[in-house]
């Protein structure tokens, strides 16, 4: 009944995609204004990088409380946790994909992407360290989400 209501209140077409539960409502509130939400939710993240991601939302201008970005955080957390994506191949990944997994801004992306454009494909953990916009910590924390 509650989802019925939802898509009435709404339109229909942002919350149609997303899984219902605590914080479906706020996510489609709060992330259509941007940008579409399948997008969103399609990077499958842990808490931590759902946190990094809506923190970079703040900073590009989305209006949202404190409270709002908890629950938010909580329910993509979730129904689109981490462990259901695939490991990144940091030679083959695109800027969206650095952004949302190592919580790099635009111009850390860019600025990674020149380097591997530049130098080639990365062969090891401590050649990808080197990389421009990397954060060492993050790629330990994640080594085991990295390929090659």
């Amino acid at each position: 009944m509650r989802v019925l209501l939802l898509l009435a209140a709404c339109g229909g077409a942002v919350f149609a995609q997303l899984a219902e539960g605590e914080g479906m409502a706020e996510t489609g509130r709060l992330c259509r204004g941007c940008h579409e939400v399948e997008r969103s939710v399609s990077l499958r993240q842990d808490k931590d990088g759902w946190n990094n991601t809506l923190t970079k939302m703040v900073g590009l201008g989305m209006k949202a409380a404190d409270a709002d970005l908890a629950i938010i955080a909580d329910y993509l957390a979730k129904y689109y946790p981490a462990d259901a994506i695939p490991p990144i191949n940091v030679n083959k990944a695109t800027a969206i994909e650095l952004e949302s997994r190592f919580g790099m801004k635009r111009s850390q992306a860019a600025a990674f992407l020149a380097h591997r454009e530049k130098l080639g494909k990365f062969k090891t953990f401590a050649d990808l360290r080197k990389a421009p916009g990397i954060d060492p910590e993050k790629v330990e924390a994640k080594k085991s989400q990295i390929i090659f």
